[in-house]
């Protein structure tokens, strides 16, 4: 894991260039027909994972408003004896 590190450490930050390099290599192995399908597999994906957040967060909710009324409700019975 260590020699992984030794040889990655060296690249520094990704500039403007080594993006366009990226670009190119990337163009070069799919092709310009194939790069418009990946991009929108990518936002279907991107758009599917923020509806299964929103879907999480809704269920936390939910979870914390049950917990809210069960301490609510533990909390008269002891006041009630």
């Amino acid at each position: 894991m260590a020699g992984l590190f030794a040889f990655i450490l060296p690249l520094g930050v990704v500039g403007p260039w080594q993006w366009v390099i990226i670009g190119l290599v990337v163009l070069l192995l799919f092709g310009g027909k194939k790069i418009p399908e990946l991009m929108h597999g990518l936002g279907k994906g991107m758009k599917s994972f923020k509806a299964g957040m929103k879907e999480a967060e809704k269920d936390i909710e939910e979870i914390k408003a049950e917990v809210v009324k069960d301490d609510d409700k533990k909390s008269e019975t002891k006041e009630g004896k």
